[in-house]
């Protein structure tokens, strides 16, 4: 199956080209399921059909749903979470608001991204189209499986020994519950979780990403960094499209001065995002909600170009052999070298853009050497090893 996740900065129509995209493909014949992760769901307002947390028919191939993050994230650590409510309240005398204190930034989001790995190994559908949440939530989310997946790996074992062995005698002297199996039980299919959806995000024959951005100066700031950021995790960006061109007749007039910057922008784009497809959508004289605006969306955005189809694919990163070592080259187009830094600590080579950190888990042949030097030029920062 088919997996395209559309993201962008608020605002910049990734809802209508998502849902313009599904419509294409579905009426291609191939069966298609689109879904979406931002908790101000506005699918249903593109189709005219209400959509639910369960697939909805929407027309002939074509399935929609709106991902209820609440009890999806019930599903995930509900257990967890009542341990956790059970314990902020264990020797309170009332007052605490535990369900608000249960509420962590991103959490819920990260749970609706869950389901993309139900859907895929129900494997009912070819395509499946994902209208994520605003590109900053959305980002926030890539961090989660390698923060708390080694983490709980490697301490949550230790941890339920230890309950076992010292829980009873704690829990009388403290007068606070211990955690039941079932509460580690979450634990581990959290994280089983977790690996499962960074192994399916950065299959490049599966899923890629593609970005939604308009003419705007400020926005295309916006795209450029969520692309840094999406290459420094390993994800694919297969495409960029530019919504809400607006034609030349348009912006006679007052408006006038919008054609001069509105092509500016447009140059930019294609300027930067080369070799990265760029399509554009021009903003059409009726709103797109009905099946039939968003087919003739879609027509005027991918042409003969089949949507499902991988559109480009990069190399992220490599290893290369050199004279005196070998040379870690990572692809980060568009970065500030004065936003970077850089440490390693054994096998494990970290890189933060701002406030974007990642850990690479170096190759066997870097194992043993150690970071010699480092280089941002062109887009490509290049760390020599010996």
């Amino acid at each position: 199956m088919r997996i395209i996740l559309y993201t962008g900065k608020g605002g910049v129509g990734k809802t209508s080209v998502a849902a313009a995209t599904a419509v294409k493909l579905a009426k291609d014949g191939k069966r298609v399921l689109i879904m979406s992760t931002d908790q101000a769901h506005s699918l249903s307002d593109s189709f005219g059909v209400k959509l639910e947390n369960t697939p909805v028919k929407i027309s002939e191939l074509l399935w929609g749903l709106e991902i209820d993050a609440i009890l999806e994230g019930e599903r995930a650590w509900g257990n967890m979470k009542n341990y956790m409510k059970e314990l902020l309240t264990a020797r309170a005398q009332g007052g605490i608001e535990a369900e608000e204190l249960l509420v962590f930034p991103g959490l819920e989001e990260l749970f609706a991204l869950f389901k993309i790995i139900d859907i895929y190994e129900e494997n009912q559908y070819d395509v499946l189209i994902v209208d994520c949440a605003p590109t900053g939530e959305t980002l926030s989310l890539l961090k989660f499986p390698e923060m708390f997946g080694n983490m709980i790996k490697t301490v949550l074992p230790m941890k339920k020994k230890a309950v076992k062995v010292a829980g009873p005698m704690v829990e009388k002297v403290m007068k606070i519950p211990m955690p039941e199996d079932n509460v580690f039980d979450d634990v581990e299919q959290l994280n089983e979780k977790l690996y499962q959806l960074q192994a399916l995000m950065t299959n490049k024959e599966i899923l890629s990403i593609r970005i939604v951005t308009t003419p705007e100066r400020i926005v295309i700031k916006e795209a450029k960094r969520n692309f840094t950021y999406l290459h420094l995790y390993n994800y694919t960006i297969d495409a960029v499209i530019v919504n809400k061109v607006y034609p030349a007749m348009a912006l006679d007039g007052y408006f006038s001065k919008w054609i001069s910057l509105q092509e500016e922008g447009l140059q930019e784009i294609r300027e930067s995002f080369t070799p990265v497809p760029v399509f554009t959508l021009m903003l059409l004289d009726r709103e797109l909600i009905g099946k039939a605006i968003l087919h003739e969306a879609a027509q005027q955005i991918f042409g003969g170009t089949d949507p499902a189809g991988i559109l480009f694919e990069d190399t992220i990163f490599e290893v290369k052999k050199e004279a005196d070592g070998y040379a870690f080259i990572l692809n980060l187009p568009f970065a500030q070298k004065t936003d970077m830094n850089m440490g390693q600590k054994g096998s494990e080579l970290m890189i933060q853009i701002k406030n974007e950190k990642r850990c690479f888990t170096l190759p066997d042949v870097l194992r043993n050497k150690t970071v010699q030097s480092a280089r941002y030029d062109q887009g490509k920062l290049t760390i020599k090893f010996a």
